[in-house]
């Protein structure tokens, strides 16, 4: 029961909308209408900077490290209190799907990036660090925020073979598949857009 708790608490901490609110709060304006209708960064960035350039940075900056933060914080408060391995990285699972289906948006969200990246950070820091590198110069070259984060998802699997073939504890990715396939399926309108070369670019 107390592992239930657990679950359901990284479930709904992961789902507070932070974009949703903030841009509802700061700038009145419902991105879940506009833009994409997503509510990460990069469409709080898109759909503010329309009326509001500097004030779209900086919520658009807030909202990744919030939702960085609502994946990181619970997981280091169970490690602290030296909860199983197993359970955090079920918590990090449960934060990722919170963020992508949140329950205070009949199961709608965003596409689980950031906070992906602060769950996933966590455990395999320096894979984030090169999957950060990656979506730095894809961003920088083509401008396509989901182009890098998709590279970016790509590399991190990648390097977690090189760097934790034998993944600590757990002996399994299995973890990060479940995280990558919730970000992937999250992405499939983008991947779309990007194939037909339509998707949007972050300027």
């Amino acid at each position: 029961m107390e592992n239930l708790i657990i679950y359901l608490l990284a479930y709904l901490i992961g789902g507070i909308p932070f974009g949703f609110l903030l841009a509802k709060f700061f700038a009145n304006t419902d991105i879940k209408k506009l833009g994409s209708k997503s509510i990460g960064a990069t469409n709080v960035l898109r759909v503010i900077k329309t009326t509001n350039p500097k004030l779209a940075k900086k919520l658009a900056i807030a909202t990744i490290i919030l939702d960085a933060a609502k994946g990181i914080i619970p997981i280091l408060i169970a490690k602290n209190l030296s909860y199983d391995e197993n359970i955090l990285w079920t918590m990090a699972v449960l934060a990722v799907f919170g963020h992508c289906f949140s329950p205070y948006l009949k199961f709608e969200g965003g596409k689980g990036i950031a906070t992906g990246a602060g769950v996933l950070a966590v455990f395999l820091p320096l894979e984030i660090l090169c999957a950060l590198l990656i979506w730095f110069i894809i961003g920088k070259i083509f401008k396509i925020s989901s182009l890098a984060s998709l590279c970016a998802l790509a590399t991190l699997i990648t390097t977690s073979f090189i760097f934790h073939y034998d993944m600590p504890v757990i002996n399994t990715h299995a973890p990060i598949f479940i995280i990558a396939f919730i970000v992937v399926y999250k992405h499939i309108p983008n991947i779309l857009r990007i194939i037909g070369k339509q998707e949007c670019k972050v300027i």
